[in-house]
């Protein structure tokens, strides 16, 4: 009888062990395969930014460079338009509302978490609604603003609706909500203000929030196109996703695939790096953002 039990428990445990690896191998080749299919349009892109002309779309597909051209596309992208000058004015914009946006969406957050005052829910409420509406019902309302302020083809045109973010005050008040009371009380009773408080205290303890907004800021901030399309004229004033559309547009009878694809490269690079850095604070601020509300 015991034999049996033991036999019985051992192939119970057997078959739990094989259960627990056919899920690990199937999780694992899912994982593999989505990265093969969301990475392979990224190899391609960078790829092909040091092959020949004739090279890129040939067929079949040649994994490597067979006429290796350096940086020749790269020379050719920036001889063609002023593609430093369109990348300073996205990494300018993009810094700086998201500098911003971040300051102001902390102390948003950390108020309406942290303090109790009359219509608090409410004007919550009223936030959170913003994000439900879509962009282009704003866009011609805000043009309008914009003109009126005079901002129009001008860099304050371009910041300065990007300097708050609704979605930023939500996800900074879900992590103020973490902030101990005890800790902020005590900082009061040591004589602290409220800024201080807010500044020594409050702003450290939601870095993991900040790292996290960083990376989704900024990706909107410089993948963004309707509104820099609509405000800015200048040429010189464009941002690289705009500005790669008029790069193409005039080289639509020439071979131009090989400098695009060098410029979208570098435009890739930016957003690429910053989550590489940032990515455990930015699965972090994903996972906590939704305990609490």
């Amino acid at each position: 009888m015991a034999n049996s039990t033991t036999t019985y428990e051992s192939n119970a445990a057997f078959e739990a062990r094989l259960r627990k690896r056919i899920t690990k191998l199937i999780l694992f080749s899912t994982g593999a395969l989505v990265a093969v299919v969301f990475g392979f349009p990224m190899y391609f892109m960078t790829v092909s930014a040091f092959k020949a002309e004739a090279e890129i779309l040939s067929t079949p597909f040649k994994w490597l460079p067979q006429e290796f051209v350096g940086l020749d596309h790269y020379a050719a992208a920036f001889d063609r338009a002023p593609i430093g000058q369109w990348y300073a004015n996205s990494v300018f914009i993009a810094a700086v509302q998201v500098s911003v946006a971040i300051f102001f969406a902390a102390m948003a957050g950390y108020g309406f978490a942290k303090f109790r005052f009359r219509g608090r829910k409410l004007l919550f409420a009223l936030i959170l609604s913003i994000m439900a509406v879509p962009f282009q019902i704003l866009l011609i309302p805000l043009y309008v603003e914009i003109r009126q302020f005079g901002w129009h083809n001008t860099y304050a045109g371009l910041i300065v609706p990007g300097l708050l973010s609704a979605f930023a005050i939500f996800m900074m008040r879900q992590f103020a909500f973490n902030i101990p009371d005890e800790l902020l009380d005590s900082a009061r009773i040591d004589g602290a203000s409220e800024f201080r408080i807010f500044l020594t205290i409050a702003m450290p303890l939601l870095a993991p929030a900040s790292a996290s907004l960083v990376i989704i800021l900024f990706l909107f901030s410089w993948n963004n196109f309707l509104w820099p399309l609509v405000v800015a004229q200048d040429r010189h004033l464009l941002t690289l996703p705009v500005g790669m559309t008029v790069f193409s547009q005039p080289y639509r009878g020439e071979p131009f695939v090989g400098p695009a694809m060098a410029v979208s490269t570098l435009a890739t690079l930016p957003v690429a790096l910053l989550f590489i850095f940032f990515q455990r604070y930015f699965i972090e601020g994903m996972m906590v953002s939704g305990i609490k509300g």
